[in-house]
């Protein structure tokens, strides 16, 4: 007999590429993120169809004896949670390609401040300049747990985060997008980029690190640290 509870939809791509009819490469950024939610509107939605039954995306359909359970909709269970899987997998390819679009966005912001300090710096100088356009922090680390994930990436108490996977001070809403970033990318390493403050008195140093969220580290939570807005 066929595995009753194993998905119908394979783990990897399934995305048609399309949203309403456009090519998902030809959405813009704010396209993008409206897809972004309308996802997790979804996916919650899917959600709470599985908590009605009782169940969540692993949870046996079977008897002991191999027979379909006759207490749940073990059809409609099985339907909810091959479309999880699919929204999922789009979902991590929206994200990619937001990360992209923010990355581009803050380029040419940066390109654009440079080009304009330079602009006032020869004007009221006679000399040409280019300052380098720096991220702004909008969270703080205000505790890691030894042994946790944030701690084995090399997280300190007291960097100011830049970056979290899609997140910056643009969007990161009173850290809420964090939480979600940190959610959705389970057992998936983010790119945390942060501000060091130097040990000399100097400015602070910028560093890089891989923080991959996970559960049954030893303590609470998927990171193991606390972070502050600024």
């Amino acid at each position: 007999m066929d595995d009753i509870h194993a998905p119908t939809v394979s783990s990897g791509p399934t995305s048609s590429g399309y949203s309403n009819g456009i090519p998902k490469e030809q959405l813009s950024l704010q396209e993008l993120i409206a897809e972004k939610d309308r996802l997790e509107t979804e996916l919650k939605a899917l959600g709470q169809v599985l908590d009605s039954h009782g169940v969540h995306m692993n949870t046996g359909l079977t008897t002991f004896d191999g027979f379909p359970r006759s207490d749940i909709d073990v059809a409609q269970i099985r339907t909810t949670r091959a479309r999880i899987i699919r929204l999922k997998n789009d979902y991590k390819d929206l994200m990619t390609r937001i990360e992209k679009g923010l990355h581009e966005h803050h380029a040419r912001l940066a390109e654009q401040a440079q080009n304009g300090s330079a602009t006032e710096f020869q004007t009221q100088t006679g000399h040409s300049a280019a300052p380098t356009a720096l991220e702004a922090p909008f969270a703080k680390v205000n505790s890691v747990v030894a042994g946790s994930p944030a701690d084995s990436a090399g997280l300190k108490v007291g960097d100011t985060i830049t970056k979290f996977g899609w997140v910056d001070w643009t969007n990161h809403d009173r850290l809420t997008r964090v939480a979600e970033a940190v959610s959705q990318n389970e057992g998936i390493p983010i790119t945390v980029k942060a501000l060091r403050p130097s040990t000399s008195g100097g400015p602070s140093v910028s560093v890089q690190m891989q923080l991959t969220p996970r559960r049954n580290w030893g303590g609470r939570g998927l990171l193991g640290c606390h972070l502050l807005p600024l």
